[in-house]
């Protein structure tokens, strides 16, 4: 199996400045217990810097410190924990005492008490309790009720705080908006907002969980991503192409001229069009296919310039109005006859498909100088019993030229001809027949 970004940069190992930089804490990681945020500061090194290297390059040790054994081989696919739920760490810190908790012969003693008798934080096992093990505090204090145990204070929600954080849960239920927005807007501490939802709201925390999930990886602006927050541009790259952007809906200049105006980047232009008004790119490119601006790959759409569709656009409402041709309607607005056509053809199909033609009285489509060029050969053809050969022969036409045009688009002249050539075949014959009656009778 191909090997990940990731694998690939373990592989090459660290950097020797990162080697000289943390060989020092590194080695009180590796031999000692003290936490990360202490290594740092005895070893003066950045937390963060460190912590990041330790994962990249010395994951065997991670995994040991957290307790959990591995090889060097799998270190690199273990993971400490999953994206929600309880670490590795904290469930070997805390186990014992949930346990407690849940141990029925315990319940004479409240949260507080089973921490202490384990050396935990009475805050910290509750908050423990309440993220990943919710129905054990409700259980112990219904239980603690039934046996006459309650002490009578007040556990779950407090009424003060369903009252401070409802404008915030209620905006987050009926909206979009990111966590901080919320707090912001209602005046309530962030920290405080996060955990009175992960511990009384859970099912709002899953809900929005789950719409994050499912925008991981949008393209779609407006939508949310996996970050929970809407994908849009920010307002300074709106203020920085403002500008350029109007110019490139409302001219036919091209992104480069646009740039050089605007003073941005051409490369900049470019994608922020791409990823934030391909609506935009369809229309100038004159796309016709329907759907949604992002279902449509701009690889299947074709290029030009606008200024270019400008260029033609005059003569071609020439040509829609009839009675000149391509040659003409060229010549009249001093366009190149074949880049003409060649444009009608790319651009125009439909326009290009019925130029020239006109229609017979059968009701068939022609070229129309086909149509005048053969006008009397067609008339000679099926008024007379003149071969079509002969016919093109004194006329000066080529014949195979002639002979098509009429087996296309004139098969009634056929008919006639040959309803006129039996017609004579059989008058000659009648006659042929009336001159041996009357020799036979003279005999």
């Amino acid at each position: 199996m191909r090997a990940s970004f990731k694998q690939r940069a373990r592989q090459k190992g660290p950097k020797p400045e990162s080697v000289d930089k943390y060989r020092e804490a590194l080695q009180l990681y590796m031999t000692t217990e003290l936490s990360c945020r202490e290594i740092c500061d005895l070893c003066g090194v950045g937390r963060y810097g460190f912590s990041a290297y330790v994962r990249k390059h010395y994951r065997e040790a991670l995994l040991s410190r957290n307790g959990v054994a591995s090889g060097s081989n799998e270190a690199v696919e273990i993971r400490l924990r999953e994206k929600f739920g309880q670490s590795p760490a904290a469930c070997t810190k805390y186990g014992k005492a949930i346990e407690a908790c849940k141990d029925t012969a315990r319940l004479e003693y409240n949260v507080s008490q089973i921490a202490h008798m384990f050396n935990l934080r009475a805050t910290a096992l509750a908050n423990q309790l309440r993220a990943h093990f919710p129905e054990i505090p409700v259980n112990r204090e219904r239980e603690r009720m039934l046996r006459g145990l309650s002490d009578n204070q007040q556990r779950g929600v407090r009424p003060q705080c369903v009252l401070k954080y409802s404008g915030a849960v209620r905006m987050l239920r009926e909206s979009d908006c990111t966590l901080r927005q919320a707090a912001e807007a209602f005046g309530v501490p962030f920290g405080g907002l996060k955990q009175h939802l992960l511990f009384y709201h859970r099912d709002l925390v899953e809900k929005r969980r789950k719409k994050r999930e499912a925008g991981r990886g949008t393209v779609m602006p407006g939508n949310l991503n996996g970050s929970g927050r809407p994908h849009s541009p920010t307002p300074v790259t709106l203020e920085t192409y403002r500008q350029a952007v109007e110019l490139y809906r409302t001219t036919a200049l091209t992104t480069t001229e646009i740039a050089e105006r605007t003073g941005v980047s051409q490369s900049g232009l470019r994608s922020h069009l791409r990823t934030w008004h391909r609506e935009l790119i369809l229309e100038r490119r004159g796309c016709t296919q329907m759907g949604q601006a992002w279902d449509i790959h701009l690889s299947a759409t074709k290029r030009y310039l606008k200024s270019t569709a400008q260029k033609y656009a005059p003569a071609i409402k020439r040509l829609k109005e009839g009675g000149l041709s391509t040659a003409a309607v060229a010549a009249e607005f001093g366009l190149n006859p074949e880049t003409f056509r060649k444009y009608l053809h790319e651009h125009e199909p439909e326009l290009s498909a019925t130029l020239g033609m006109t229609r017979l009285e059968n009701g068939r489509t022609a070229l129309r100088r086909s149509t005048e060029k053969y006008a009397e050969a067609v008339r000679l053809y099926e008024t007379t019993t003149e071969p079509l050969s002969s016919i093109a022969r004194r006329l000066g036409l080529q014949y195979n030229s002639v002979g098509g045009f009429v087996r296309r688009n004139c098969p009634e002249t056929i008919a006639r001809h040959n309803a006129l050539c039996a017609a004579e075949e059989a008058a000659r014959t009648a006659m042929d027949g009336a001159t041996t009656t009357r020799q036979a009778g003279k005999a």
